[in-house]
């Protein structure tokens, strides 16, 4: 075979990016990625307005909600989405941290790389200056417990300030605590347990905390009672009716006497069923399935409250709420299965829309908050704002840990990274370095967000930390370096070791690529080549 024959191994419509250009391409989408939502960063960050094809906009300054709404292409960047994700689901706050972490921790290694250091030390470094700071992070963290009411205010107020809802975050933070503390079971908590209605309408104060469950279903029928006190909840997740046969049946009728017993007997089930119903002194039915109408007819004439087509996932925070049982059938109802709550009734907002509401639960371990706003972006963004005060939360109460805010942490674990890495030999020392000045971009940014001097920020809080001052930090509020945990700005020891276990792991993938091959649809077509920056 000749020498200088071309030998074609792939495709042609594969496109091929290979060595120093592959790591550079993926190293630049990461980093716009992370540029992107960095002037979202803390309470003086701003907000982005996202427009989707079909028109509807969103207002955010939600890292995750910002990068999901992007429809991002480039395959590096879809990576640093799915760290914020990772945040979201783990913590539910601190996703634009664990993004700016990661897009700065791969600028520090590109500069490692143009001294011609290869990727394999780097990569090294970096996972030693992981654990080292994970280490550190345990040892410099703060205990907390249930207890400690006003330190788990603060921490729902540092996760709301800078949100658009933060002029209410006082009585928000003293309402996402009582619930959270409520739905504690043997000290953990399940954020699950607490429903978020949301109901346009009035203001953010009008957000309430309800001592049980809402749901967004009305009563089946007219004739049924609006409202129930002392109500004896039955929850049974099967169909109330007449259940007809697995396989194609025929039933044979000769005469009108038979078509009469057949259909008496129908009805004659039914009216069992609302029987036993009444036996036990059920006047509250919720079910998963359908009602049949006859049943629906004995219901309301014994004065039955009942729903229908109700959630799986309604059904199990109600029996939470009133300590009811759900149950596969009426034969099996009993005294013992019954839900209790004081109250059941249907409302009507000013749109004419309806709610049940099921409250005035004895010590319920399910409950809602009603969330109240003027539109549908400021109930949307309010919406968020409490799930990520109520994972701040549970986050602090299930690690028993917390951290000071304001870029303290970050400072003082650059700081001691930087003293750790001098204990090292070889090329990994500079990975280290690099990995501890990468900590330094948080209260940079904060600073800039700010409108702040942030070389000026940078110098004095290396001053205050090396002078063993660990919680000092940027208070935005005075625009002054203070004890930052003192002045109640605290987070979740859980926000900086996820964030930094996710952005060390996704920057030492991005790293380890030196060859990009990506198939596309069509010869030529422009899906046959690397997605550029422009596309996202």
């Amino acid at each position: 075979m000749p020498a200088d024959k071309p030998i074609y191994i792939m495709p042609e419509n594969v496109s091929r990016v290979l060595g120093r250009d592959a790591q550079r391409n993926n190293i630049l989408a990461s980093r716009i990625v992370a540029e992107t939502i960095k002037s979202t960063l803390g309470p003086k960050g701003m907000d982005k307005m996202l427009v989707d094809a079909i028109g509807d906009i969103t207002v955010t300054n939600d890292g995750v909600t910002i990068l999901e709404e992007m429809q991002i292409e480039h395959p590096a960047a879809k990576m640093i989405v799915e760290i914020a994700k990772t945040q979201e689901e783990e913590v539910g706050d601190g996703t634009t941290t664990a993004v700016i972490l990661a897009g700065k921790l791969l600028e520090n290694a590109e500069s490692l790389l143009d001294q011609k250091v290869h990727p394999t030390i780097i990569t090294k470094g970096y996972k030693l200056a992981e654990e080292k700071a994970q280490e550190l992070l345990q040892d410099i963290s703060i205990k907390i417990s249930p207890e400690n009411e006003e330190l788990l205010r603060n921490i729902v107020i540092t996760a709301m300030t800078g949100k658009s809802v933060e002029t209410e975050k006082d009585y928000l933070a003293e309402l996402i605590v009582n619930a959270v503390k409520q739905v504690s079971v043997n000290g953990r908590i399940d954020k699950d347990n607490i429903k978020l209605v949301k109901k346009r309408g009035g203001g953010i104060s009008q957000t309430q905390l309800i001592q049980g469950i809402v749901i967004d279903k009305e009563r089946i029928s007219e004739e049924m009672p609006e409202r129930i006190e002392g109500a004896k909840i039955a929850l049974i997740d099967s169909s109330i009716e007449v259940k007809s046969p697995e396989t194609d049946t025929k039933i044979s009728v000769s005469t009108p006497e038979q078509l009469h017993a057949f259909l008496d007997n129908e009805e004659k089930v039914l009216g069992d069923m609302v029987e036993k119903l009444k036996e036990n002194k059920v006047n509250v039915v919720i079910c998963q399935k359908g009602v049949d109408d006859v049943a629906q007819y004995y219901m309301a004439k014994e004065g039955i409250f009942a729903l229908r087509r109700v959630s799986k996932e309604d059904m199990e925070k109600i029996a939470k709420a009133t300590q009811g049982k759900v149950i596969n059938s009426i034969k099996d109802l009993n005294s013992s299965v019954l839900g209790n709550a004081s109250l059941v009734e249907e409302r009507k907002d000013s749109s004419g829309e309806s709610l049940t509401f099921i409250t005035g639960c004895e010590n319920p371990k399910a409950l809602t908050i009603l969330i109240r706003g003027g539109t549908e972006h400021v109930i949307s963004e309010l919406e968020r704002a409490i799930k990520d005060g109520i994972g701040d939360i549970i986050a602090s109460l299930n690690d028993g840990k917390i951290v000071a805010g304001g870029g303290a942490i970050e400072m003082e674990l650059s700081k001691m990274l930087k003293s750790y890495s001098q204990s090292l030999s070889g090329r990994e020392q500079l990975a280290v370095e690099k990995f501890a000045e990468a900590f330094e971009s948080i209260p940079k940014i904060l600073a800039e967000n700010a409108g702040l001097d942030p070389i000026d920020i940078l110098t004095e809080l290396r001053s205050k930390h090396d002078d063993n001052e660990v919680y000092a930090g940027l208070n935005l509020f005075t625009e002054k370096i203070e004890n930052t945990f003192e002045n109640g700005i605290i987070e979740p020891l859980k926000i900086k070791t996820q964030a930094i276990k996710s952005a060390t792991e996704v920057t030492i993938m991005i790293l380890r690529i030196d060859d990009i091959i990506l198939a596309g649809p069509e010869s030529g077509s422009e899906k046959s080549k690397l997605p550029g920056m422009g596309e996202y």
